[in-house]
């Protein structure tokens, strides 16, 4: 989030969420990978309400550490533009 302001970019506020979220991106991938390579479902329905889950839990983390990370650089950002002192 620093770099991000030393470097004057307006866009802060999306790119602080997004490289939080990211982490939704790879429990998504490694729950393809326990799908592939550790468990034995047999038939499409066992496969696709796993996917569907794992889906709907991978989008459920992504927001949630987005949102815990935008917070974190919106508070970060509030507190070192709140000591600058205007004379």
């Amino acid at each position: 989030c620093y770099l991000q302001l030393c470097g004057e970019d307006h866009r802060w506020w999306w790119k602080s969420f997004w490289n939080c979220a990211t982490a939704g991106v790879y429990l998504f991938l490694y729950s393809l990978w326990f799908l592939s390579s550790k468990l034995d479902l047999v038939g499409a329905l066992p496969i696709m309400v796993y996917l569907t889950y794992m889906s709907m839990i991978s989008i459920a983390f992504g927001l949630f550490c987005g949102a815990i990370g935008f917070y974190s650089c919106f508070w970060f950002t509030k507190k070192i533009y709140g000591a600058v002192k205007v004379d």
